[in-house]
């Protein structure tokens, strides 16, 4: 039996987490532009806020692991856990890309991005040359990061949007 409502909870807390990674790199980085300039700023805060990441998934799904929930939906969790790791670094990784990009910066002079962008290579090429062939490592490059960057937009919209609605108020009563 796979309890679906433990999986809600923690796919909620991973759409929480890959807001906050957002958030707190862009703020970090948007600070760090007070002393340094923008790539020093990347580089020193991305090795912080991707560890935290990792760390905060970590102890959620060790804590799943170790909780009285059923085999089946421990199986289904360390599943999305492997699944949704690399598109919950990238909440991260695309602070600082759109940082770069309204800068008007190339994010690829940041040595942290581009040794995550070797370190993710690194485990996609192989797959990618297993099932596809060797010639499309690009290509399932800008897949990831387009892949990445829709879950993350949608796990954020699906988190704060009830939050949204509380703030606009209720709905207006019908007359009957």
């Amino acid at each position: 039996m796979i309890s679906l409502a433990h999986l809600k909870r923690r796919l909620g807390q991973y759409a929480a987490l890959w807001v906050g990674g957002f958030l707190l790199t862009g703020a970090a980085v948007l600070a760090g532009l007070l002393f340094a300039d923008l790539m020093v700023a990347v580089d020193t805060v991305l090795p912080v806020t991707l560890a935290g990441v990792v760390l905060a998934m970590g102890a959620g799904l060790v804590l799943s692991l170790m909780s009285g929930e059923t085999p089946g939906t421990k199986a289904v969790l360390l599943v999305l856990a492997l699944f949704l790791v690399l598109p919950l670094l990238w909440g991260p990784m695309s602070a600082a890309v759109s940082l770069a990009f309204f800068a008007d910066r190339s994010i690829e002079y940041s040595r942290v991005y581009a040794a995550v962008q070797i370190g993710i290579s690194r485990v996609l090429m192989p797959l990618t040359g297993w099932i596809l062939g060797g010639a499309l490592v690009e290509t399932v490059w800008g897949f990831f990061q387009g892949v990445a960057s829709v879950i993350g937009v949608i796990s954020a919209w699906v988190k704060l949007w009830p939050l949204v609605r509380r703030l606009l108020g209720p709905e207006p009563a019908r007359e009957v």
